[in-house]
């Protein structure tokens, strides 16, 4: 056994010899660093970063188009603006009253004809009412068809400007049980609107979907800048 421990030190002795002379062998004196020059030649040609919307997700109690639909297409937060009703503040862009087709443009009471295919009324909200191209979000609801429309812009049309209307001249729509907006609604008008707000609704029995930036059902309309000009049909009605 003391052979044994005698040979063994020896080796191992030799083993860490070995380790620190192969250690010594890694230093700065066999390696110098060498300073080099900066990149002279053709620069990397890189995308400029993305500029992130400045729009905020709400104004005050009401949440602005941007954020409305942003809140919508969120895993997380998209409860936040479809389990309750919201309110959205913007600018009419665009409404299908001008387009609504001639067959269509009449009083209550009144069927359209067979071959008569009306979309349902609607109006789109955007943060910039320059911005026809930008996102919206599509507002319905407040009537059902465009014969609703036509009695509330001939009721409308009586009252004087700067008021509001008086209690018979208010037209509500019985089957969606909803006061239809005074004024009606048109391009450029500034408002704020509350209501339920989703990718689809439904108006009577006609499925409305917008994927992109949603629908709302109009509960209520609140005007804070007059459109330029009263919402028309194309033809002028009598």
């Amino acid at each position: 056994m003391h052979t044994f421990a005698t040979l063994t030190f020896p080796l191992r002795a030799l083993a860490v010899a070995a380790l620190v002379g192969s250690l010594g062998g890694c230093g700065a004196d066999e390696n110098p660093y060498k300073p080099q020059q900066a990149w002279s030649g053709r620069r990397a040609s890189l995308p400029a970063p993305p500029t992130l919307p400045s729009t905020p997700i709400k104004t005050g109690d009401a949440y602005t188009v941007y954020g409305a639909i942003h809140q919508l297409r969120s895993l997380i937060h998209g409860k936040d603006v479809t389990a309750n009703p919201i309110s959205i503040t913007g600018y009419v862009v665009d409404s299908n009253i001008p387009r609504a087709p001639d067959c269509a443009v009449h009083k209550t009471g009144k069927a359209d004809p067979p071959n008569c295919s009306p979309e349902v009324p609607s109006f789109w909200i955007a943060d910039d009412k320059a911005n026809t191209k930008g996102p919206k979000v599509r507002i319905v609801g407040w009537a059902r068809n465009f014969a609703v429309v036509y009695d509330a812009m001939k009721s409308y049309a009586k009252v004087k400007a700067g008021d509001q209307p008086k209690e018979k001249e208010w037209v509500n729509d019985d089957i969606l049980n909803v006061q239809v907006p005074f004024p009606l609604p048109s391009v450029g008008a500034k408002v704020k609107i509350t209501g339920a707000y989703n990718v689809a609704k439904t108006v009577v029995s006609d499925m409305v979907s917008e994927p992109t930036g949603g629908v709302m059902a109009l509960q209520k309309m609140d005007t804070l800048e007059p459109a330029p000009q009263a919402a028309a049909f194309a033809k002028p009605i009598h």
